[in-house]
């Protein structure tokens, strides 16, 4: 298979795996499961407290859910201010990645020469990868702070578990991670490629003449006038007598 085919293959391939992992990143910021808890009170009736970045909810065995925004912007704990705006420029990056991808594809022809394209997709890669380690970052640091606070003896708040959201929001985070990467290392390989091509078909089509200064022989034109300092003295031969003619 020609080598131009398997990159664009490749990179359908990252699109595809990139634009996915996106889609499940943006999933979570509306789920409500990020945290939970079951609390079995009676036997026929049983609790449900379960939370995300934005609200607390409460869910009973009737079905009845109840759920209260956060009441205070400035008095939420620091973690959630952070996995907020990790996530949503998780969500922007990849958005903009997306963009870059489809314009620097090959299969698209919405690019330029094959080096602008090349450099387009590098930067659709790295946007890519940004976002995964963005939302890689915010999921763990979500799920460390809730079992930190369930496995401490002397938290006497209410202890929470893993949501569905965490573990959705780190596949979709793995996803961006090496659609991103494999993005980086293809573009990034073949722009570098390309750019050493395009110096060396411009270093040998340069024309020849450019290489040899374009001067004029310089002749020295024959002056009238001797140059008595470089004439040899003439003397007759040995054995000869000078004839001087007189008028």
């Amino acid at each position: 298979m020609h080598y131009r085919m398997v990159i664009m293959y490749t990179e359908i391939g990252c699109f595809v795996t990139s634009v996915c992992g996106w889609i499940l990143v943006c999933s979570t910021m509306p789920t409500n499961y990020w945290a939970y808890s079951e609390v079995d009170s009676l036997v026929l009736t049983s609790g449900h407290y379960f939370s995300n970045l934005w609200k607390d909810c409460l869910s009973d065995s009737t079905g009845v859910t109840d759920c209260k925004d956060f009441p205070s912007l400035l008095a939420l704990q620091t973690y959630i201010h952070l996995c907020r705006s990790l996530v949503i420029t998780s969500i922007i990056l990849g958005f903009f990645g997306s963009i870059l991808a489809l314009v620097g594809m090959k299969c698209t022809k919405l690019g330029g020469s094959e080096t602008i394209n090349a450099r387009v997709t590098f930067a659709a890669g790295m946007n890519y990868l940004l976002s995964g380690l963005c939302g890689m970052f915010a999921y763990s640091w979500y799920g460390h702070k809730v079992i930190s606070e369930f496995m401490d003896p002397n938290y006497r708040a209410k202890k929470f578990e893993l949501g569905s959201a965490l573990f959705i929001g780190w596949g979709g985070s793995a996803l961006l991670v090496v659609g991103g990467f494999v993005y980086s290392i293809t573009a990034g390989k073949e722009a570098c490629q390309s750019s050493a091509k395009t110096e060396e078909m411009s270093y040998h089509s340069a024309p020849s003449n450019l290489s040899e200064p374009n001067q004029k022989t310089y002749s020295p034109s024959l002056s009238p006038i001797p140059n008595r300092a470089n004439q040899k003295s003439s003397k007759p031969p040995k054995g000869s007598h000078a004839v001087d003619a007189y008028v």
